[in-house]
């Protein structure tokens, strides 16, 4: 089996990130982006994703998370292309309910390779922590967009805020470690009736 790792680097006059995917590690995470509570989702994504996360980021915090937020979401995204290869063998859908106390969140994911995000989350409080409530969304639209997935990603219920955000973590990665598995029955083939996957 050809090693499915890539790394991804990326850098702008806002942030300089640079990204190490291994998506058929343990779970390990060394991830440091500046935003505790950002460390504290992407550590979860590797632990339930089963893949191995290396983040390193550097933004302009001074001004917000932003672009911090949106910029890893992004180069986590190309990093998860690239180490996908031609899709060959893979399951391509995955799927997953968590709950977390009173909260229950739902991810469903297609690695079709025609990116498209469902965000159905709602939180009343503007920050957890000191994170942006609101930046939750950006991070899984440009996950979703730069890795070339179908995400939909609905919280059914819950009240506690850090709960509702770390459920759409670890549904959306339980989801992506089932979309990414491979399955010897496909024998290297590419799971779409069309031969191809992408846009």
């Amino acid at each position: 089996m050809t090693n499915r790792i890539a790394e991804r680097h990326r850098k702008t006059k806002e942030t300089d990130i640079t990204v190490r995917l291994d998506l058929d590690g343990s779970g390990k995470a060394d991830v440091s982006t500046g935003i505790g509570f950002l460390d504290h989702m992407l550590e979860g994504f590797a632990k339930h994703s089963l893949c191995d996360l290396t983040v390193r980021a550097e933004g302009d915090l001074h001004i917000d998370g932003h672009h911090t937020t949106e910029d890893v979401g992004i180069v986590m995204g190309l990093a998860a292309a690239e180490a996908l290869g031609d899709m060959k063998g893979i399951t391509r859908f995955g799927h997953a309910y968590i709950p977390m106390d009173e909260t229950l969140t739902r991810a469903s994911m297609d690695l079709s390779g025609r990116p498209y995000l469902i965000w159905k989350a709602e939180f009343t409080r503007d920050k957890i922590g000191e994170f942006d409530t609101e930046l939750f969304k950006e991070w899984f639209h440009a996950f979703a967009t730069n890795a070339g997935a179908c995400l939909h990603v609905e919280n059914l219920y819950g009240t506690n805020n850090h709960h509702i955000a770390e459920s759409c973590f670890k549904a959306t990665a339980r989801a992506f470690k089932m979309a990414v598995s491979l399955d010897p029955r496909m024998a290297g083939s590419i799971p779409s009736t069309k031969g191809s996957l992408g846009s």
